[in-house]
């Protein structure tokens, strides 16, 4: 899993809990967005977890956030 301390995380803004997201420091971010609707999340939705080509080879939480969200079409 991803650390939210991690340097590529704290960049991005990730958090594994989205609700804990500073909307101040992040205005971009809505409620409802979350890692699992995330056209970068790799796993199936409703995965507790799944891969993220921005955290090679560590998986992020399926209730995240970061500031790279892209909605899945």
């Amino acid at each position: 899993m991803v650390d939210e301390k991690d340097a590529t995380a704290g960049s991005l803004g990730y958090k594994p809990d989205a609700s804990k997201v500073d909307k101040t420091k992040f205005p971009k971010f809505a409620a409802g967005q979350n890692c699992g609707s995330c056209a970068l999340f790799q796993g199936k939705a409703g995965d507790a977890a799944g891969g993220c080509p921005l955290f090679a080879g560590k998986q992020v939480a399926g209730t995240g956030w970061c500031s790279a969200y892209s909605k899945k079409a």
